[in-house]
């Protein structure tokens, strides 16, 4: 189970591009000393724009650090990411060399909005990062023609795995289109170029359900995926809201959901007793951590919770 420590960080008028909500915490050690959380707020236009904080390796319940400018700056007008970014996956490449995998945002006319992945880099140990790329390296294509989002890389040896979102469609909910996912896999021998099957791995457990954000670890030889799922009625604050869900995999292909087994439910009251979303998990010291969202996709902030068996 999951025995929950509170919020961490919590953004409210903090500067004029750290306005409000602090969206999907993406966890990545530092060294020793420091773990950083990578994380999206919204500025003052409502966009999310990314930065990070650091808590303290040995005790990740202290925060220690907060960064009060962007890492990244939005997209040229007309990119895939010219209208908001959220990190989703760091991946160490190197002793100083770190890979940033994000989602951009874009404004649609037909739909709200479209998604696809970039990358960013970091040679200097994940303080600053330059986008490799001024488009996305997963994009929506021929078998999967809406879009993709909410990546996570694992790299192991000279194989690198990917499992993200991809968009199934649409469905109108009281003349609102509202989008449909679920997570797939890729694969790449270098985090750059990916093979995309179009396998999906998490299948939704109703009609209209969707999963996201899978965060991945693998233990004793097991692929054990945390993830987020939704209702499409009355998602945004309602019973259909996010909630975390849980999955394990002998390959990384073929996966056994198990949602009872995700050890963490929402709260009788406060900042996630209606939604639990967007999971980052990290091993830190032998010990496995929960850092996600709760109500309002981030707008309570960013908590974090420890594993106890």
């Amino acid at each position: 189970m999951w025995d929950k420590k509170g919020v961490l960080i919590d953004i409210n008028n903090y500067n004029d591009f750290m306005v409000t909500h602090a969206c999907v915490p993406t966890a990545i050690i530092i060294n020793e000393d420091i773990t950083r959380i990578y994380y999206a707020p919204r500025n003052k236009d409502g966009k999310s724009v990314p930065t990070y904080f650091d808590v303290d390796t040995n005790n990740p319940e202290k925060v220690i650090y907060i960064h009060n400018k962007p890492i990244l700056d939005l997209g040229e007008l007309g990119t895939f990411d010219d209208d908001g970014i959220m990190p989703c996956s760091a991946v160490r490449v190197s002793e100083t060399c770190i890979y940033l995998y994000y989602v951009g945002w874009n404004p649609s006319v037909s739909v709200p909005y479209r998604n696809a992945i970039g990358l960013a880099v970091s040679n200097d140990n994940g303080s600053t990062f330059t986008k490799a790329f001024r488009g996305a390296i997963i994009e929506r294509n021929r078998e999967e023609p809406f879009f993709t989002a909410s990546p996570f890389v694992l790299k192991e040896e000279d194989k690198w795995h990917l499992w993200y979102a991809s968009s199934t469609g649409f469905v109108l909910i009281n003349n609102k289109p509202e989008p449909l996912y679920e997570i797939k896999y890729a694969y790449s021998e270098n985090g750059i170029d990916w093979t995309r099957p179009n396998i999906t791995c998490i299948q939704p457990a109703e009609k209209y359900q969707c999963t996201a954000r899978p965060s991945v670890i693998k233990e004793d030889g097991i692929y054990k995926m945390w993830f987020t799922y939704r209702g499409s009625f009355d998602y945004r604050d309602g019973k259909e809201s996010y909630k975390i869900g849980y999955a394990e995999s002998l390959d990384g292909l073929k996966w056994n959901r198990q949602d009872d087994k995700s050890g963490i439910y929402l709260s009788d009251s406060g900042w996630d007793s209606k939604m639990q979303t967007y999971p980052s998990v990290i091993k830190i010291q032998n010990k496995k951590y929960l850092f996600y969202n709760g109500n309002g996709f981030g707008k309570t902030g960013i908590g974090l919770a420890e594993w106890k068996d």
